[in-house]
């Protein structure tokens, strides 16, 4: 497999053609995501064969964003699929990437190692500083295309959910990222409880 040439063909392909309207979904994302993926696959110890077909499937888990927004993922296989036959890659080989970039569809199901790692990659700024930086860009960006409508406190309603609700799957993980996740979510709670004291009671006086 050319794993060199698969990456620098997604990579620039995403540069040039993504929209720019996605502050969530863009090249950074996807270059983080890959971060992630390395530095979970160097502390769970997995071999390099499977950690490159990880790598793959971290770089082009997103390009679907290239094709449609909603079940992106499915696209993202699309893309795979016609791209990297180019790259010497096996249909063995395909069919792991595939498989695990369709992991990456939430809510997220993981089994196997390498499905988890991919998972705890996708959502590893949950558990870091700059957390509600992309946080705001996913709420941005669902706003700008119409993707669900929020406001501040929709939006921290739906991020209490969400991150009350989640759990990292490798231990790896769990103990880069769940202290701080957890930080952040105290934090969002207390955002959460000061915007709902300030609404407007509904009540009306006789």
């Amino acid at each position: 497999m050319d794993f060199q040439g698969a990456k620098s063909f997604i990579v620039e392909k995403l540069r040039k053609e993504l929209n720019p309207g996605y502050t969530y979904h863009c090249l950074g994302h996807t270059l983080d995501v890959h971060a992630a993926v390395i530095r979970l696959i160097g502390m769970e110890g997995i071999p390099e064969e499977e950690a490159r077909l990880m790598e793959v499937a971290a770089l082009y888990h997103d390009s679907g964003m290239l094709v449609r927004y909603l079940d992106h993922e499915s696209a993202s296989v699309d893309l795979a699929t016609r791209f990297l036959p180019d790259f010497s890659f096996k249909k063995e080989e395909i069919a792991m990437i595939s498989s695990l970039i369709l992991v990456t569809r939430l809510p997220q199901k993981a089994s196997s190692i390498a499905e988890q790692v991919l998972c705890d990659a996708d959502l590893d700024y949950l558990g870091r500083e700059d957390f509600f930086i992309h946080s705001f860009e996913l709420q941005n960006e669902w706003n700008h295309f119409g993707i669900r409508k929020t406001d501040l406190t929709s939006w921290l309603d739906i991020q209490v959910k969400f991150l009350s609700e989640h759990d990292y799957f490798t231990k790896s993980a769990v103990l880069l990222r769940s202290r701080k996740k957890s930080e952040n979510l105290n934090e969002i709670i207390s955002l959460w409880q000061q915007k709902n004291q300030k609404r407007p009671s509904t009540t009306t006086s006789s």
